[in-house]
């Protein structure tokens, strides 16, 4: 398994469990409602992030880096939010988290079903809203250029990073 936090994840406080449960129909589901965009906005947690992210890099992978903006600001519009520079989708913590998810999906072993994949992502440090935090300074990450576009990590280098056309 390859290493995702180096380094380790910092606390946020947050109230949200690091870890959810869900079945694989459910995990499907998840992304289904993600990309038609019916999926309530109560249920987008940190965690259905993590899972619907896994689910599409498993399931259609090949140019994710360039559709995944797309349909989270869809889907953020759909639930009445809006994409801005101080709220809504966030380009550098998308393709940090979608760079991180597709070297996790990689190394699981074959024949490893969703739900599994999922308990074992949630996991990780990448579970830890705050994982992003470990490579890049609060100031620089939450940065209008940060949410606009890619930003280079100014703590510690990804393990993972995103391809070039993406940096």
């Amino acid at each position: 398994m390859p290493s995702l936090a180096r380094p380790p994840p910092l606390q946020t406080g947050s109230t949200e469990p690091a870890m959810t449960a869900y079945a694989t129909a459910e995990i499907a589901r998840l992304a289904e409602r993600l990309l038609d965009r019916s999926l309530p906005k109560e249920e987008w947690t940190h965690a259905a992030h993590l899972t619907a992210t896994l689910r599409l890099v498993r399931i259609r992978d090949a140019g994710l880096e360039r559709d995944l903006p797309g349909i989270i600001r869809a889907y953020n519009e759909a639930v009445g939010g809006v994409n801005d520079d101080t709220s809504g989708y966030h380009e550098t913590i998308t393709q940090a988290y979608l760079a991180a998810i597709r070297a996790f999906a990689a190394a699981l072993p074959a024949g490893t079903d969703d739900a599994e994949a999922a308990a074992r992502l949630l996991a990780t440090p990448l579970g830890d809203k705050a994982w992003p935090l470990g490579f890049w300074s609060r100031e620089r990450l939450f940065s209008v250029a940060a949410r606009r576009g890619w930003v280079e990590p100014d703590l510690a280098p990804l393990d993972h990073a995103p391809p070039e056309q993406v940096r």
